[in-house]
């Protein structure tokens, strides 16, 4: 390589190419391995408590429309936006477990970081098929 070429700063996409082909070879052997239920068979954000009484919400939101359609949807909106702020709480939530972790010194492992990925993984996979 020429000098000009170190000097060069690199570009958000230059990282990004690099990260992939250092987590390529670790990412492909966790799938070979047969880690894909990450994948092919997604981990519940939220427990199965919290899951059973939003599904009786909508259930009960659906029964709803054939009398006030209209107030229906609106709550059919607002559960969805609850839904949403609940995923969006339970990810910080464990975000701020591993900053508390960074921040004390204490040592995170690789696995427990494998495993946050592969949680980001099939959560943005999951966002990206809506």
């Amino acid at each position: 390589m020429d000098e000009e070429h170190l000097r060069k700063p690199l570009s958000t996409s230059d990282i990004v190419e690099a990260t992939k082909e250092e987590n390529s070879d670790w990412l492909e052997r966790d799938e070979a391995a047969g880690n894909k239920a990450v994948e092919s068979q997604p981990v519940s954000l939220l427990r199965n408590e919290e899951i059973d009484e939003l599904r009786s919400r909508w259930n009960a939101i659906q029964i709803e429309f054939v009398d006030e359609p209209r107030t229906s949807v609106e709550q059919a909106d607002a559960l969805v936006a609850e839904v949403m702020k609940r995923i969006a709480q339970m990810f910080s939530e464990k975000r701020a477990v591993l900053d508390e972790q960074w921040a004390s010194h204490d040592d995170v492992s690789t696995e427990d970081l494998r495993v946050a990925l592969q949680r980001y993984r099939s959560f943005f996979h999951r966002l990206l098929a809506l």
